[in-house]
């Protein structure tokens, strides 16, 4: 007779549990994918933000990145630096409109075939089926159709 107890099973799946997994290895392959570029995924997150809302304020891209109007300031401030984005007001105590430079738009254009080769990898038709399933039934939700 043994005094060992018996393995517990596995844990009830956990829709949070999983999604969180899966962004980790999403979030490291593009990160990995990215760095070439000399780009972050939450670099990229700003730069898709102002070219989506040209002439956003601080305020607004915040609000779109779910950080605080300080971090904003602080990365538009280093993206103006590496000549990405421009401030075409730029005056203390005018609302800033906040726009991507060319050199922003071409470094964006560059990082969205990264954001494919990453997609398929992860997604695609080679990738593992329920990683398949998962991205075909996030952009499903996200477009409001139901997965197949």
């Amino acid at each position: 007779m043994t005094t060992e107890k018996p393995r517990p099973g596995p844990p009830a799946m956990s829709p949070t549990i999983l999604v969180i997994a899966l962004s980790r290895r999403v979030e490291a392959e593009l990160s990995a994918a990215l760095g070439p570029l000399d780009l972050t995924v939450a670099r990229l997150g700003l730069l898709g933000h102002i070219n989506g809302v040209p002439g956003a304020s601080f305020s607004e891209l915040a609000r779109m990145s779910g950080t605080s109007v300080q971090s904003v300031h602080t990365a538009v401030k280093s993206l103006v630096g590496a000549g990405l984005v421009q401030d075409r007001t730029a005056r203390a105590g005018s609302a800033s409109a906040i726009e991507l430079t060319e050199a922003g738009a071409q470094l964006l254009g560059e990082a969205r075939k990264v954001l494919a080769q990453v997609d398929t990898q992860l997604f695609g038709p080679e990738a593992d089926p329920i990683q398949r399933r998962v991205g075909t039934a996030i952009v499903a939700a996200f477009n409001g159709a139901s997965p197949p």
